[in-house]
């Protein structure tokens, strides 16, 4: 996409060159008013061509054997990038849409009650809940404020504050989804997901190679913190991104969201008066 503006951008400052050539030099060499000479101008570039005005000197002739050649190659180029911007666009929207079906399938299924269970092991999850208690009012610039402000978020799991036994069994429960998440091809359009979910593999396969999650050497202890503190950070970053997505495009889906949130302790789909 960025490739494609550049090029857009390019042929309208082409372009816009060539015009102001052109009404400068047919103003001069023809004695044309200045509005007859933009009109001649775009009309010979367009290549619509109405016959009404025509050069008459050889200096006019030549400018419009430039424009003719120069310009319309130019135009052409303008067209044809501004039509690969808006296909590019609505490609990069379907994209999109299946990726976030894709998430919403993973965070229904078990994203977010595997980051309910971790945010019982940060030290700080008071501060972290208060964050993100998301409103059904939110608007994006309240999603793209809070995801700014916890890139600096100093995420903490211990390993001893989380149930490892009861993680390890939602895990466990969930591996053929998570062998068909990884299969979609839809998630290959975004690498952050893609490493979201191996991070979640790996802490499985972590924990299901250790046949007593009691009395762990520190040494081990410290290592699967760090697996549970990745995997940690890069559910509360997607999810954040998810009920963004929700809120501006599935209000439904965003009202359940809310009410499931993982990080309020009384989650509750039930709605109350």
């Amino acid at each position: 996409m960025d490739q494609i503006r550049f090029r857009l951008r390019t042929f309208l400052l082409v372009m816009l060159g060539i015009l102001v050539l052109g009404t400068v030099g047919f103003t001069l060499a023809e004695d044309l008013p200045f509005y007859d000479a933009v009109y001649f101008s775009i009309v010979t570039v367009t290549t619509v061509g109405y016959g009404d005005i025509s050069p008459h000197t050889a200096l006019g002739k030549v400018l419009a054997i430039f424009l003719i050649l120069g310009g319309v190659g130019t135009f052409m180029g303008v067209v044809a990038n501004f039509t690969e911007m808006l296909l590019s666009r609505r490609e990069k929207a379907s994209r999109e849409l299946k990726l976030y079906m894709v998430e919403g399938i993973f965070f229904s299924e078990l994203g977010s009650d595997l980051l309910h269970l971790l945010t019982q092991g940060d030290p700080k999850r008071g501060e972290l809940s208060g964050e993100l208690r998301v409103q059904a009012d939110w608007s994006p610039a309240d999603f793209s404020r809070l995801q700014e402000r916890l890139v600096a978020y100093d995420y903490e799991v211990e390993s001893g504050l989380v149930d490892l036994a009861e993680i390890r069994m939602l895990l466990a429960s969930k591996t053929g989804l998570l062998l068909r998440l990884l299969e979609n091809p839809a998630i290959s359009e975004d690498g952050g997901f893609t490493e979201c979910l191996r991070a979640v593999f790996h802490l499985k396969d972590e924990l299901y190679h250790r046949r007593a999650l009691a009395d762990l050497p520190d040494s081990d202890t410290a290592h699967l913190a760090g697996d549970l503190k990745r995997v940690y950070r890069q559910l509360v970053m997607r999810w954040l991104t998810y009920a963004g997505h929700l809120s501006r495009r599935h209000p439904y889906l965003f009202s359940l969201a809310v009410r499931l949130n993982p990080f309020d302790p009384q989650r509750d789909a039930v709605i109350r008066s």
